[in-house]
């Protein structure tokens, strides 16, 4: 890989770490519904007239729509405005990995390697490390939210997988058309008119910026430029640089917001990295050897 295809790849991946603290300083502002609703319509407006539709299903659009933006960034906000740290977030929610290949198991009829046991269970020890450490930060039922929100995430890897080869950037567009409506609706009976009101009245510069930021520079640019490596570079190239992004996640929110990093938590980001590092990298390992 070039350097700056690499240094692109790293500047994708720090967006991605790096975009937790955006949300929870956006939250600061925001009802977590109405951030997510406003996060997928600059999304979709204005580029959906500039990107065919791919080709693929209303329905299979329609589902990763609302797996994704509901499921994932709905409750993943929801649990960010108070119930856990962006750091813990960033980590959390990489078991997604794992989700999706559970399901892949269920609904593809994969078989499992002893590797990838290895790794859940890794990952399954950092996630009971957590579970075990939660304070004012952190609480149980937000471990629990991000874990389902990593569980929608791998849904949503299962529908955009049997969507085919498409676009990434078009479909992440299309897609989040399906979840500006019911976000707006939850947000209209969960949260309220009086909340939203009071939301968009506090929402500063600042607040617009991290909106637009999770829009354009987390969904359009990240996705887009992503997709852009993987059809230029083999994917055993590309995809491990992902394991960068919880470092970037907890090394931000520990610069920007002071999030403390005890022993434990290191200790709990080591167990769940080093499970991603076992999945994602051993099928790799002989076309990662030098030649």
């Amino acid at each position: 890989m070039p350097a700056r295809h690499l240094l692109l790849a790293l500047v994708v991946v720090a967006i991605w770490g790096s975009n937790f603290v955006v949300i929870k300083l956006a939250l600061g502002a925001l009802p977590p519904l109405l951030f997510a609703a406003l996060r997928f319509a600059f999304a979709v407006l204005p580029a959906i007239f500039f990107l065919p539709r791919p080709p693929t299903s209303w329905r299979n659009l329609a589902a990763y729509g609302l797996l994704i933006g509901v499921g994932q960034f709905g409750v993943l906000y929801l649990a960010m405005r108070a119930q856990i740290s962006p750091g813990l977030a960033s980590l959390v929610v990489q078991t997604q990995v794992f989700f999706t290949l559970l399901l892949a198991v269920r609904l593809a009829r994969e078989h499992v390697q002893a590797y990838q046991w290895a790794g859940l269970a890794l990952a399954a020890s950092g996630i009971g490390v957590i579970a075990l450490h939660t304070d004012g930060s952190t609480t149980v039922l937000g471990v629990a939210m991000v874990l389902l929100a990593a569980f929608s995430w791998a849904c949503g890897n299962m529908v955009g997988k049997r969507a085919g080869q498409v676009n990434m950037l078009a479909y992440m567009v299309w897609t989040s058309l399906f979840a500006v409506p019911p976000l707006i609706l939850l947000s209209l009976l969960v949260e309220g008119p009086a909340a939203i009101a009071a939301g968009l009245a506090r929402a500063d510069a600042g607040t617009w910026a991290a909106v637009l930021w999770q829009s354009l520079g987390n969904t359009l640019f990240g996705y887009g430029m992503w997709g852009w490596l993987l059809a230029r570079h083999a994917a055993a190239t590309v995809v491990p640089l992902a394991l960068l992004v919880p470092v970037f996640g907890m090394g931000s929110a520990a610069l920007f917001l002071g999030e403390p990093l005890p022993a434990w938590k290191l200790g709990a980001a080591a167990l769940v990295m080093s499970g991603l590092a076992l999945n994602l990298l051993w099928p790799l390992r002989h076309r990662l050897r030098p030649a």
